[in-house]
């Protein structure tokens, strides 16, 4: 199965980016990009063929598609084989893709700022403590906004106003040089 010009350009395109995203490897976005730009399903070795990989390669790399809710598994009538096609639904797969790899990262740190602030408490010390608080309050404002950009796009909604400006001091906030 040999690809058309402006097919090779936006597999190789779309694999480029996928390369950079975090989410995907390069092949992945390959794959993706190539299944989205056909009008029928395409079995693994088609698939394989047209990107010039292994059946296997391809195997290992189409699970984490299928993961990420980006190709699935369809029947064909008549053949036995594992035959893929490309979602088209990209609210879902971003808001998939938004809740599961960057709204989790968010809640790390947000975690994270509430074991040190507890540490913080515990610890007796308060030379230092209006100065760690007043950073990880500022984080915490900072990681509860994207936190909720992430929960109102995921239901489809604005994002509340009044959580950007919570946050909007903290970019006018001076920073202090050291010398």
């Amino acid at each position: 199965m040999a690809m058309e010009r402006a097919t090779g350009i936006f597999v190789d395109g779309i694999g480029t980016a996928a390369a950079t995203s975090g989410v995907l490897s390069q092949l992945e976005g390959r794959i993706f990009a190539l299944l989205y730009l056909q009008d029928r399903p395409l079995a693994l070795d088609d698939i394989a063929a047209a990107l010039e990989q292994s059946k296997s390669n391809i195997s290992v790399n189409i699970r984490g598609l299928v993961e990420w809710h980006l190709v699935r598994r369809v029947p064909v009538a008549g053949s036995r084989k594992d035959h893929y096609e490309a979602a088209t639904n990209f609210w879902r797969v971003f808001q998939e893709i938004m809740e599961r790899r960057f709204r989790w990262c968010v809640r790390q740190v947000l975690a994270t700022i509430a074991d040190a602030e507890r540490a913080m408490g515990e610890s007796g010390r308060r030379e230092a403590a209006g100065f760690l608080a007043g950073r990880l309050g500022g984080l915490k404002l900072f990681f509860s906004a994207i936190d909720a950009g992430f929960g109102a796009f995921a239901q489809g909604k604005p994002l509340d106003p009044e959580v950007l400006k919570k946050v909007t001091p903290l970019v006018a906030a001076p920073s202090r040089q050291r010398r």
